[in-house]
């Protein structure tokens, strides 16, 4: 092929021989999107024009060259770069240039171009069309209606918006996910880590991912967002600095990622002037937007947007209008779940813009209408709670919890809006507790606290919260001294709604102490308080909590009464949260009653009721009790693999059984002990491991399943004893001598699918036959491998056969 910038000359398609691409564009390897090549290749064999879209230093070039490299175009390809070119008027003449089209007439260069591509069946890549798009549009348009044979391929930040037009919108380069960072050997195989790899081996030949290292590396690309052009820029620095020191300093990102490369465009020697070259596209109405919307760290619905956004000279018409533009222009991103937008920007260009909003008149207004905006979104929460809307809520808050936590924090930080801040701090009460951000909740009430003045309605209400969040993490004695002074400022304001909930939380203080009939009292004393204002939200939460303490005083029957009630007038609301939690309190009832059935069936409903809401707590508490009830039942393994389960929630919720109360401690110890004497301590201890990973959705997924397992699987198997042999396998062993049910550390979905394997099934076939995802058969596939230490389906079908054998 020839040389386009070395001497040679480039040969008309179809008539000499192909164009080629400079060699500029393969003086660096091309990571991460061999994927995305081929996809663009097929896109190309069925799509006359494709326009590549993007956001600066996302690639569009790079692939757009590697897709030009791998297409087949025999008769030709040829770039063209506008990046350079200012005037529309000059576009076609840069094509013609680019195609050494000869300049010995005063034709026009579109006529020229034409008489030069006729009958050619060549790939013409147009780079950077971004700021020249209606001359662009023009241009492309003309040459497809004229050159049937010729195929297009443009990169942009927006589309040509012509018709026939295949947009790809290039994604980022995938990077890690967080937890990955923490062990997983795997990181080097994510395209963005491939990509540092590749550039910062450029600079430092010895460099590679190693355990010191990895979670800067994660941190890393996940701050720059997985764009090429931030993580080469990164990877340079690393000549002369650590990967942490990078990464700690990426605050002033705009000064740290420059370059001096003099081969590299002008315009991504630095982020800064990249960006610069988007806002220099964008219009008064674009730039304005671009500048609020940087106030939302993460996705926002539009509802979102035009609440904060919309204001002054943006009108709600011109909003969408630059909406819209900010979309096309790749500065904004639209995530799109069936009928459902969310939108983000990129980390690197939400900096940009609160640059912009900073130094603008309008920033702290800005930020009011945001933290106020959220504030009523909470209040709307807590207004509704004891209704269907529940689950929604506090799905809504769940997405929204990085914007809450940037509300809460400028309203820390600002002179005058403390109050406001604590006002929705409190508010977000159910999103702290029933959302699973514990920790969070904790931080920045107490954040606010400090920064109150006493004897104040908002200190008040953020005093019972916050107390609330404390004996939930078993810190009860800051929740009794803030409860104390909230029961000061209730009775000096003589406020019925505080005092209700001083006697609430007070109930379950002295309950989580073990005080039960000082719990009591309270609870019916806050019961009588909530009812008198109408908060029966609040009111079905006193009794569920009275229900467990009358099961712990020994009154079961009592308390199934009271959770009866709970579950009657939760189901007439058509509340869930409340109904949970009777449900999970009465088969502690029926487990005491040794009414194994019902305890099942009671907190089966529980984990149900979990799916849709996703409590961290009531995940963990349910998953525990359904250890108590499944162990009681005979089912040592299934036990062990809940209790790992369980274990798994309360650690990432920040807390434990043991804050619950020394009654609730005590029977978990108790039923601790019971499996691992059953099941053996190691091979219990190997078991809870296994599940010791997942996150609550997962936890629900499983819980249900191991749950359901022991009501529909075969006979309780007998158990082995503490000493029983503990066998191994290498993957070419023959089956375990030690292959009857006694011996087996499967859980009882696991020994069901490990059947289906023997019966022949796939995967696939398992997936149908249980009703489950695939990728749910996959994951108890590798544990049913793992925890046998075989490496084949075969291996598990002869395990089963000899297990079937001994139990004969």
């Amino acid at each position: 092929m020839d040389d386009v910038t070395g001497g040679g000359h480039p040969r008309r398609p179809g008539a000499r021989g192909p164009c080629t691409l400079r060699p500029a564009t393969t003086l660096t390897s091309f990571v991460g999107r061999h994927r995305t090549v081929d996809r663009l290749v097929d896109e190309l064999r069925t799509n006359r024009l494709v326009s590549v879209t993007g956001p600066g230093g996302v690639g569009k070039t790079r692939t757009a060259v590697a897709v030009a490299d791998a297409a087949d175009h025999p008769e030709g390809v040829v770039l063209v770069e506008l990046a350079s070119v200012t005037d529309a008027t000059q576009v076609a003449p840069a094509v013609a240039t680019a195609l050494r089209v000869p300049d010995q007439s005063n034709r026009d260069a579109v006529d020229r171009i034409v008489d030069h591509l006729a009958g050619a069946a060549a790939l013409l890549v147009i780079d950077n069309c971004e700021h020249l798009l209606e001359a662009g549009a023009r241009l492309v348009l003309r040459l497809l209606e004229d050159l049937p044979e010729l195929t297009i391929l443009t990169t942009s930040r927006e589309p040509l918006g012509i018709r026939g037009e295949r947009v790809h919108l290039l994604a980022p380069l995938a990077v890690p996910e967080e937890v990955e960072g923490l062990g997983s050997p795997g990181i080097e195989h994510v395209p963005a880590v491939q990509l540092l790899l590749d550039r910062a081996r450029a600079v430092l030949p010895d460099f590679a991912v190693t355990p010191e290292n990895r979670q800067a590396v994660v941190a890393l690309c996940r701050r720059l967002d997985g764009l090429p052009l931030a993580i080469e820029l990164a990877a340079v620095r690393l000549r002369s600095m650590s990967v942490s020191q990078v990464v700690d300093r990426l605050d002033r990102r705009f000064h740290l990622l420059g370059s001096s490369d003099p081969a590299a465009d002008p315009r991504q020697r630095s982020l800064r002037a990249l960006i610069d070259w988007s806002h220099d596209l964008c219009g008064p109405d674009e730039r304005l937007l671009w500048a609020r919307i940087s106030v939302f760290p993460a996705t926002v619905d539009l509802e979102t947007l035009e609440g904060v956004c919309t204001f002054g000279e943006l009108t709600e018409d011109r909003l969408l209008d630059a909406l819209d533009g900010l979309v096309g222009k790749s500065v904004v991103v639209a995530d799109r779940d069936g009928e459902r937008l969310r939108y983000r920007q990129f980390v690197t260009l939400r900096e940009y813009g609160s640059d912009l909003l900073a130094g603008s008149a309008e920033a702290d207004e800005v930020r009011r209408r945001h933290r106020d905006h959220f504030t009523d979104r909470a209040r709307l929460s807590v207004e509704r709670w004891c209704g269907p809307h529940q689950a929604a809520d506090l799905a809504r808050l769940r997405e929204d919890h990085p914007n809450l936590i940037a509300a809460l924090a400028w309203s820390a930080a600002t002179p005058g809006e403390v109050r406001a801040g604590a006002r929705l701090a409190s508010l977000l009460r159910y999103h702290w507790i029933a959302g699973g951000f514990l920790t969070y909740g904790r931080r920045w009430t107490e954040r606010l606290l400090e920064r109150l003045d006493p004897g104040s309605r908002e200190r008040g209400e953020a005093l019972w919260a916050v107390a609330w969040v404390a004996l939930i993490q078993g810190d009860a004695a800051t929740a009794r001294s803030y409860l104390d002074e909230c029961a000061g400022i209730a009775d000096q304001l003589q406020d019925p709604v505080m005092q209700g909930h001083v006697a609430h939380w007070r109930g379950l203080m002295n309950l989580f102490e073990g005080d039960l009939d000082a719990a009591e009292g309270y609870f019916h004393r806050g019961i009588g308080l909530h009812r008198s204002v109408d908060d029966e939200g609040s009111a079905l939460a006193t009794s569920f909590m009275l229900a467990m303490t009358q099961a712990y005083a020994g009154r079961p029957r009592e308390a199934l009464q009271t959770c009866a009630g709970v579950v009657e007038r939760a189901s007439a609301a058509g509340e869930l949260w409340n109904r949970a939690y009777a449900h999970w309190v009465a088969a502690i009832c029926h487990l005491h009653l040794d009414d194994l059935p019902r305890a099942r069936a009671s907190i089966a409903e529980t984990i149900r009721i979990e799916q849709d809401f996703r409590d961290g707590v009531c995940t963990a508490l349910s998953i525990e009790v359904s250890s108590w009830i499944v162990a009681a039942s005979g089912r040592t393994s299934d036990a062990a693999a809940l209790s790992g389960i369980a274990g798994a929630v309360w650690h990432r919720i920040g807390t434990s059984l043991q804050a619950f109360g020394p009654h609730a401690a005590s029977e978990g110890r108790q039923h601790a002990s019971l499996i691992d004497e059953r099941l053996g301590a190691s091979c219990a201890a190997a078991v809870r491991a296994e599940y010791g990973q997942v996150g609550v959705p997962e936890a629900v997924r499983l819980g249900i399943e191991i749950t359901d397992g022991a009501a529909d699987g075969a006979a309780p198997r007998p158990e082995p004893g503490p000493h029983s042999p503990q066998t191994s396998a290498s993957p070419t062993s023959a089956p375990r001598a030690a292959a009857s049910p006694a011996s087996s550390p499967l859980t009882g979905r696991e020994q069901q699918i490990a059947q289906l394997i023997a019966d022949g099934m796939s995967n696939r076939d398992i997936a149908a036959e249980l009703t489950i995802s695939v990728r749910t058969v996959d994951g108890h596939v590798e544990r049913i491998l793992r925890k046998l230490d075989f490496g084949s389906r075969t291996q598990v079908a002869s395990w089963m056969a000899a297990a079937a054998r001994v139990r004969s």
